[in-house]
């Protein structure tokens, strides 16, 4: 495992600078277009066109790949990604901010296409779990990470974006320098919706209310906290917290749900992560200015809703058979990024009309909503076996589909090998 660690170094090296830059760009795009007088409704649909870009990339990507090769379609991106970290300080005008963010997220989809494909490439089967399992953890490690760079300039200034551009810029650099060998990518299918519907509803819902809230938490979230009058450092400490959060959580959540009813680990994450939005929502009220409650609600908050992502896609996995693992949970992806991408625009809209606590309402309807869904197909449907093997929780952000064929459970890569 440690000699497969050192011959990926290199991809798991440009992912982490990668999510470094384009982390601290999500951030400072909220926070410099709020100093501008750009309106919350703007904003939303600013961080909104950032997950249809990425959406669009999805379908894309394999073509680019395809057409010019994993490292130069690498460079291709990164070097797009960089050139719109830097234009965000140029133009701040929302009809160039909503263009920048569509190609960001195309570009962005690419990046993620481009690694995952070569890791699944070099993953033998026995240790396709643990890759999956690092790149996770350097996922959400460069996330939080990237919100403490806040640190070194106000998001006034131009050095933050230089900043951001910096990090993806060098991102090209292990991954142009590798001499691996370059994997066939190819184009992801998708099951029926109504087939993965009648399957698991839990899993769609779930999966629908987590790019919803998820959505509207990466693009308003440091709104959020700016509005409640947090500097510079603040905001970063607000978002870190919430990610570590959401990082930590998700492991006693994951080994409860191996163990019970998965449908009901969904109801309760999803019941206790409308009380974490209600605690967001009240804590200015009760305690104003606690940072450390506002701290400690967000990172409840953040570990339930965080987990909705992963309890969905492993719930599917117990209801499907192997053969239709891909398919099924690729489709999935799919409803979140629908989600993610109505998410900010939605919640944009209501901080627009009822102000700033209207975003931990809506994360509180959405949540609140799918435990009551949940309630009620748990009254109407009885417990049902599990298809084939149950699944394995594994903690999971939202990056490619091509990441989930490093998952334990989707059976032997076919394009595994040893060199």
């Amino acid at each position: 495992m440690i000699s497969r660690l050192f011959t990926i170094s290199a991809l798991l090296l440009g992912i982490a600078l990668l999510l470094l830059g384009n982390g601290l760009l999500t951030t400072l795009i909220v926070l410099r277009g709020s100093a501008a007088g750009l309106g919350d409704g703007t904003l939303g649909l600013i961080s909104s066109a950032y997950f249809a870009g990425f959406l669009i990339g999805i379908y894309l990507a394999p073509r680019l790949v395809r057409r010019i090769g994993h490292i130069r379609a690498f460079a291709f991106c990164a070097a797009l990604l960089a050139a719109c970290g830097l234009s965000y300080g140029l133009w701040v005008q929302p009809a160039a901010w909503l263009g920048l963010r569509v190609i960001s997220g195309i570009g962005l989809a690419t990046l993620y296409a481009v690694v995952e494909s070569w890791l699944n490439y070099q993953a033998l089967e026995r240790e396709r779990g643990s890759i999956f399992s690092i790149y996770m953890v350097i996922n959400l490690g460069a996330l939080a990470a990237a919100q403490q760079l806040l640190r070194l300039a106000s998001p006034l200034d131009y050095t933050l974006f230089a900043v951001a551009a910096i990090f993806i810029s060098l991102a090209l650099m292990p991954v142009t320098w590798t001499r691996l060998p370059q994997p066939q990518i190819s184009t992801t299918e998708l099951m029926e919706f109504g087939v993965v519907w009648r399957a698991a509803p839990l899993a769609v819902a779930g999966i629908l209310a987590a790019g919803l809230v998820m959505g509207a938490f990466w693009g308003l979230g440091p709104l959020y906290a700016r509005k409640l009058g947090f500097e510079r450092d603040a905001i970063a400490a607000y978002m870190s917290f919430s990610i570590l959060g959401g990082a930590l959580l998700q492991w006693p959540l994951g080994y409860l749900s191996d163990r019970s009813d998965r449908r009901w680990m969904l109801t309760a994450a999803a019941a206790c992560a409308a009380v974490g939005a209600a605690l967001l929502a009240l804590t200015p009220q009760l305690l104003p200015g606690s940072r450390a409650a506002l701290y400690a609600s967000a990172a409840f908050y953040a570990g339930f809703s965080f987990s909705l992502y992963s309890l969905s896609i492993t719930h599917l996995i117990d209801r499907i058979t192997h053969e239709q693992m891909m398919a099924g949970t690729s489709t999935l992806l799919l409803v979140y990024g629908v989600g993610a991408t109505l998410g900010p625009a939605l919640a944009g809209a209501a901080m627009a009309v009822a102000g700033n606590w209207a975003l931990p309402a809506f994360y509180l309807l959405v949540t609140a909503a799918l435990a009551m869904f949940c309630l009620g197909q748990l009254r109407r449907r009885p417990e049902q076996p599990v298809i084939e093997d149950p699944g394995h929780f594994v903690p999971m952000v939202r990056t490619g589909t091509l990441v989930l064929e490093l998952h334990p459970d989707t059976g032997e890569s076919e394009s595994a090998t040893a060199p």
